[in-house]
């Protein structure tokens, strides 16, 4: 495919080609589901395949066939020979609420391997779940890593593996600029490709529009986008503080029933994230109360103004995500590590960092019996640099 710039998630993608089990690509609208899947049907060793979009009427009038007998009649006239085997792609499958049991028709009678996409993990849990139950591996697509920020950007980049790696000078300097434009505009694909900022701000504000008025009456009931759009600013607005549900109620008039509606169907489409708190003693923690993160920060900035230093934590938690289980811990006492890898590894993000910040991040870590303690910057300085340079965590 002419212009492709390599995903990382795409190797594990067409390592699943060769499975049996049905590959399910989701993420939020406009993350480049469609380019990805395009370019592994055009690299995949299956001899006969062929795509579906099915924001298409005439695509979507032929998966509705009542018979589904007669799809396959349709398919054959278009040439596909279901003797062999055969790689169907459906693009966008939300837009089809009955498509699950002609999947797994077509799948249980036919050597059939689908790729499918769609924009909702709400919409794939309970459609998907239990008609295909066993028969799916679910991939999410998420917005541009830094590292692939750059790549778009065909910046050269290896970023480092596991945590350690000191600050170096000389490529603080070289990428500076990308990863201060990365925290402004985020990572969506047409946002890193193009130049001009207005350019930027007019995609982000069709993303979030389209998000609204059209993602959201495809998998769900509710219909009210303005309280919707009203409760995400105030999401947007409270990013990396811990979730209080009802001041949001209270705040926005929204029932609190209705607020944690909201906030499951955010989470499930992909636009906010809620990291929990790890906890061991009650007595002296927060137990309960999630963090919230918006999972682009080109969204973040759009839905509020925020300062300097929670778009970048909000920016290192979007790079963070790709590491693994992410959590958060905090004292009653106001104490807190701000992220928490995989149980084992406790970062603190700080635009400007000290040598007190670090022992400060290394005794509340005892508490968890974590040894592994890194603080995150912003800017260097000439006081202090054992820390990790947010563009290095790619």
């Amino acid at each position: 495919m002419t212009g492709y710039i390599e995903r990382e998630i795409y190797s594990e993608l067409k390592n699943h080609l060769s499975k049996r089990q049905i590959t399910v690509l989701t993420g939020l609208r406009r993350t480049g589901k469609t380019t990805l899947i395009k370019k592994l049907l055009e690299d995949s060793d299956y001899k006969q395949k062929i795509y579906f979009d099915l924001e298409r009427i005439d695509n979507r009038e032929l998966f509705s066939e009542k018979n589904y007998e007669n799809i396959i009649s349709a398919l054959t006239s278009r040439g596909i020979n279901f003797r062999q085997k055969t790689l169907v792609a459906l693009d966008e499958v939300q837009h089809l609420p009955g498509i699950p049991s002609v999947i797994k028709y077509l799948y249980d009678n036919y050597n059939i391997k689908f790729l499918i996409t769609g924009s909702s993990s709400y919409y794939i849990k309970n459609l998907f779940g239990e008609s295909l139950a066993g028969r799916k591996k679910v991939f999410v697509l998420n917005t541009l890593s830094f590292t692939e920020f750059l790549r778009f950007k065909e910046v050269s980049f290896v970023p480092f593996k596991k945590f350690g790696r000191k600050f170096i000078s000389s490529e603080y300097e070289r990428l500076k600029n990308f990863y201060e434009e990365y925290i402004r505009y985020g990572g969506f694909p047409e946002v890193a490709l193009s130049v001009k900022v207005a350019d930027k701000k007019d995609i982000l504000s069709d993303i979030l529009s389209s998000y609204l008025n059209i993602d959201i009456k495809t998998v769900s009931e509710i219909r009210d986008q303005k309280n919707l759009h009203l409760l995400l600013k105030m999401l947007a607005s409270r990013a990396g503080t811990r979730l209080d549900y009802s001041k949001l109620s209270s705040l926005t008039g929204i029932s609190r029933p209705s607020v944690y509606n909201y906030l499951d169907l955010l989470e499930h489409t992909f636009v906010i994230t809620r990291v929990p708190v790890l906890a061991k003693n009650p007595d002296r923690e927060i137990v309960k109360a999630p963090k919230i993160f918006i999972n682009d920060n080109g969204l973040l900035n759009l839905l509020a103004e925020v300062s300097s230093g929670v778009q970048f934590e909000n920016a290192v938690f979007n790079q963070l995500k790709f590491r693994g289980e992410l959590h958060y811990y905090s004292l009653k006492t106001g104490k807190e590590i701000d992220f928490i890898i995989n149980k084992e590894i406790a970062v603190e993000v700080k635009e400007t960092s000290t040598k007190q910040d670090l022992v400060t991040l290394k005794n509340l870590a005892k508490n968890l019996q974590i040894n592994n303690c890194f603080i995150v910057g912003r800017y260097p300085t000439s006081n202090f640099r054992d820390f990790i340079w947010g563009g290095d965590l790619g």
